[in-house]
């Protein structure tokens, strides 16, 4: 059963974080083209005319513009083969008035998603989708976390959430979610549990949760009588009718901290793929400082 007091955890705003960080990349765009003549520059490659892909590339577009950011739009037809897909990442890997990659996802079923993945040179994946940003994430090393990670891991940075000794618990197991978070946290001395879909008794894993992050892709999976008495709960999900993958109202009531859906993990993931454009323009440029 849910739980039905009133809501006492605190809202961790992301949308607000995420303004201040699109500022603060919009400063380092302008200094970083006044002192080389060149802005940095995000590709995004988007395969077929899905609404949803469409709509996300726009608004992504959109927040390059507002955070100086110069981005070149490829779009391809959904017919489009895997090979054809690789060969056009490559020309973008290849191109120096290209500093970031984002290739938008899904890109079809007829697509080897991970082919194409890999064919983005590893400078330039600012979306932190390759194996070699896997692996400096999950070794500690210079690398771009996947951007959707990397927010929540401003999120709780920004709110003063100790990772030291906590336990996390993880219920998702995508590659450019739940996998890299689950690393980051580990890289933060959290003790990290993975959940996902075939977990035996879940309950009894995100009751033992200090910190959840819920990336499921269900809507309102997880429950208040789910979680530990003052957790910190991250919701990664975005589902049709702007729900997340956490019921809100019953977690909200047992939570400590608590990321609203819309506003809390999604602003800080477009804000995450920005500050890592201009990170990798700065390097391929020769112009940190």
């Amino acid at each position: 059963m849910s739980q039905t007091t009133s809501p006492t955890a605190r809202l961790m705003d992301g949308s607000a974080l995420a303004r201040r960080m699109v500022g603060e990349a919009a400063e380092r765009a302008a200094a970083l083209a006044a002192r080389t003549g060149r802005a940095p520059c995000l590709a995004t490659v988007l395969v077929g005319d899905d609404p949803a892909s469409v709509t996300y590339v726009r608004m992504k577009r959109n927040r390059c513009a507002e955070a100086g950011v110069q981005s070149r739009h490829i779009a391809l037809p959904a017919d489009t083969t895997t090979a054809q897909l690789v060969d056009t990442i490559g020309e973008l890997s290849e191109d120096s008035g290209v500093h970031g990659i984002l290739l938008q996802h899904p890109v079809g079923p007829h697509i080897d998603e991970r082919a194409a993945f890999e064919a983005i040179a590893p400078e330039k994946d600012v979306d932190g989708v390759t194996a070699h940003s896997f692996a400096a994430m999950s070794l500690g090393m210079d690398g771009f976390a996947s951007c959707t990670p990397g927010g929540i891991m401003h999120l709780l940075d920004h709110y003063d959430v100790d990772l030291t000794g906590k336990h996390a618990v993880v219920v998702g197991r995508s590659a450019i979610l739940g996998k890299p978070v689950g690393m980051l946290l580990l890289g933060r001395d959290a003790t990290v549990t993975y959940c996902h879909s075939r977990t035996t008794d879940l309950a009894a894993h995100t009751r033992e949760a200090d910190v959840l992050i819920a990336a499921v892709g269900r809507p309102r999976f997880l429950h208040g009588d789910q979680l530990k008495p003052g957790a910190v709960v991250i919701d990664a999900g975005y589902n049709p009718g702007n729900v997340g993958d956490v019921d809100f109202p019953s977690a909200a009531a047992v939570a400590s901290l608590i990321t609203p859906v819309p506003g809390g993990v999604g602003p800080m993931t477009i804000a995450t793929l920005l500050t890592q454009t201009v990170d990798a323009a700065t390097r391929q440029l020769g112009a940190a400082g």
